[in-house]
């Protein structure tokens, strides 16, 4: 059956190698003939698929950094396996259940409720500034190596709606996560982009839970943060496809969130525009980075005390013809040996509330807490 055969890519996964568990789809990668390392965008798309036409490679797999100058990572592997969906799914591997790790957070909850503050309070006094996304970052520092291997099949597991990644990073560690978000999808000449944009945790127990998801949806707070992202993914996409259609928002639940999500499909005006080029294009969204998106990035760098590296870029895969799919890099975890440094962010508007802020971030740390088993 083609969801054993899924199973098997999942639980052969080894550090240094791609896996993207997608809804109906799993693409596992190994090894490599080369990489392509980029920041202009143009230049990222040609030479990967100059790479793909000249070693027949199927696929290139790899990520998009979250800063403009710092370069992507886009192997071409040496080996490519495709299969169908993975779910329903039940691990047949050993889970991995570490003992108690050290845990710091950068910043803090005080500093980062300091932080939404200070950003809260420079979109009042700027029209001009829509929306800024603050990031949080958690090390844990283990007393084992973190054993991917055994990791990555709970985290598939528990997320079927969503997107389950590890891709290697250039300075040898893994980036790994359960991403609720598909940033760009091409196949032929149709064009699919499902943004999502203003969250809160779900409930405990069913009715605290579809209290939260109507809280949600009338939600005029998460509704404006909702529309700033679908508008700009609009906007982007606009010059590159013909008969764009958006479908929502509507509500759509990962294991420890509630979203507002946006299906936006079109039919490309030319198909030598690669998925990896579309991609480019459209990131970073606001959902990841906030709008207008210079001003955010400084907002951002002025504010967040770490450098986000891969987390909030992109992660997929493309073909030489130019099909593709990649996801946001969120709900991840960097990991190298022992140390593994999870992300979280939320986004920020003129009437956030700190404390809930801090609350939504905690929440979507939990999606690789709870695969984690702490």
């Amino acid at each position: 059956m083609d969801g054993d055969r899924a199973a098997a890519l999942v639980e052969a996964f080894e550090p240094g190698s791609f896996l993207l568990v997608a809804p109906g789809a799993t693409t596992a990668a190994t090894g490599t003939r080369s990489v392509v390392a980029e920041t202009d965008p143009d230049e990222l798309a040609a030479q990967v698929t100059k790479q793909l036409v000249d070693t027949g490679a199927p696929i290139a797999v790899g990520a998009l950094p979250f800063a403009p100058d710092t370069p992507a990572h886009l192997v071409i592997p040496r080996s490519v396996q495709r299969a169908g969906g993975v779910h329903p799914y039940r691990p047949s591997v050993e889970p991995w259940v570490p003992r108690r790790p050290e845990a710091s957070h950068l910043p803090d909850g005080a500093g980062y409720r300091r932080a939404v503050a200070a950003a809260v309070s420079a979109l009042r006094a700027d029209d001009d500034l829509r929306k800024v996304v603050l990031a949080r970052s958690t090390r844990l520092v283990f007393d084992e190596p973190v054993q991917l291997a055994r990791l990555l099949p709970g985290l598939a597991a528990t997320n079927p709606l969503g997107y389950t990644f590890a891709t290697p990073l250039p300075d040898g560690s893994t980036l790994l996560g359960a991403s609720p978000e598909l940033l760009l999808e091409r196949s032929g000449a149709r064009v699919t982009s499902n943004p999502l944009a203003g969250s809160l945790p779900r409930g405990g127990d069913p009715s605290h839970d579809r209290a939260n998801a109507a809280e949600l949806l009338g939600s005029a707070k998460n509704q404006a943060e909702h529309a700033v992202v679908v508008e700009s993914v609009v906007e982007v996409l606009r010059p590159f496809c013909r008969d764009l259609a958006v479908t929502g928002p509507s509500l759509v639940a990962t294991p420890t969130m509630w979203h507002l999500s946006t299906r936006i499909t079109g039919e490309l005006l030319d198909q030598d525009v690669s998925s990896l080029r579309l991609a480019a294009a459209l990131h970073p969204t606001p959902a990841v980075c906030g709008t207008p998106t210079q001003a955010a990035r400084a907002a951002i760098a002025e504010l967040e005390p770490f450098d986000r590296g891969f987390y909030s870029g992109a992660v997929g895969w493309c073909t030489a013809d130019g099909d593709g799919q990649w996801v946001l890099a969120i709900r991840c975890a960097q990991v190298r040996e022992r140390e593994m440094r999870l992300f979280a962010g939320a986004g920020i508007m003129p009437d956030s509330d700190p404390v809930a802020e801090l609350a939504e971030t905690e929440a979507k740390l939990r999606t690789l807490l709870q695969a984690l088993g702490l």
